[in-house]
């Protein structure tokens, strides 16, 4: 028989982070916090580098891509999990549901690629300062940002389309709180093999790919500074690599502890915990490290303040 390519299952329902009601008031305040939060943290910083001429540099031009890939995220799976944390309606239609994996997937790898152009343009400032501004030009910079959403957008592309290729019709109940592969792939009636391979193989490329990048530009910075004979500028130099290599850890540890691993491994429990911090806490997190420990961005959004209150009067 030829093998039918529709879906009889017309929404999905998200079931969420839990069904108690004390417990679901509770997650309502805090997601509502954090989200409240990272818009105003990641808009800010935004705000802040576009306002400031002094912090109109390569750095600060990826940081600012960086914020708005976080703020985006927040947009795509938060607003929706707070939704269904004060109501009962859970119901996600199936084009609605697919449109978020798709720019989720899509943020995913773009910031896999911004970060390690970051490191990139570490690397450059660290161990070729004389030619930084050459190298690091507008142009590329540029070229550098667009490269990476044009991977991260190819690769949803290509995972969501083999998504839509799947049959649903039996269950329609994601056991999440938004639509990510694993849930979507178990619920599947059809046979589900060579997705998972498509899946594995695009979201490991990606990441491997990204991860060398970093090392290569790590491991090149961390010969510099290990070269330097000034105490006082090995610590400067480590002081403008520590808030990106945090930031790494953070996004990459998730990340990996997630998707990088085989799909019998799956654990609802474990895997609902560590996107709740991948989603939610680390766009939160992250204007908080590069803003707490860098002393450009503390005295740019005082500079920022004086120049409003000026205008102001």
């Amino acid at each position: 028989m030829p093998r039918r390519n529709k879906t009889d299952v017309p929404y999905f329902i998200l079931m969420g982070l839990t069904d108690a009601e004390d417990i679901r008031l509770v997650l309502f305040v805090l997601f509502l916090l954090i989200y409240l939060v990272t818009v105003l943290g990641n808009a800010g910083m935004i705000t802040v580098i576009r306002l400031d001429a002094q912090l109109h540099t390569p750095m600060y031009f990826f940081l600012s891509h960086l914020s708005f890939i976080d703020l985006s995220y927040s947009n795509v799976t938060t607003p929706k999990t707070i939704g269904n944390l004060l109501t009962s309606n859970k119901k996600i239609s199936y084009v609605n549901c697919l449109t978020q994996m798709f720019f989720f997937i899509f943020l995913t790898g773009a910031e896999c690629f911004l970060l390690s152009s970051m490191a990139y343009d570490r690397y450059v400032a660290i161990c070729n300062p004389l030619h930084y501004p050459v190298v690091m030009s507008p142009r590329r910079c540029w070229a550098l940002v667009l490269g990476s959403y044009i991977i991260g957008f190819m690769d949803s592309l290509i995972t969501v389309l083999g998504m839509t290729k799947l049959d649903f019709c039996s269950s329609n109940v994601i056991h999440h709180f938004f639509c990510d592969l694993d849930p979507i792939l178990a619920l599947s009636c059809s046979k589900t093999q060579d997705t998972e391979l498509r899946i594995f193989i695009l979201g490991g490329t990606t990441l491997i790919l990204s991860l060398v990048m970093l090392s290569v530009s790590y491991v090149s910075i961390l010969s510099t500074i290990l070269k330097m004979n000034s105490a006082s500028g090995k610590r400067k130099a480590f002081s403008t690599c520590a808030s990106h290599l945090l930031a790494v850890t953070i996004f990459y540890g998730t990340l990996i502890s997630i998707y990088l691993k085989p799909s019998k491994s799956y654990s609802l429990g474990k895997e609902q915990v560590a996107s709740v911090f991948y989603t939610t806490v680390t766009p939160m997190l992250n204007p908080l490290i590069y803003s707490l420990r860098n002393k450009e961005v503390k005295n740019a959004v005082l500079r920022v303040l004086q120049m409003r209150e000026g205008s102001r009067q």
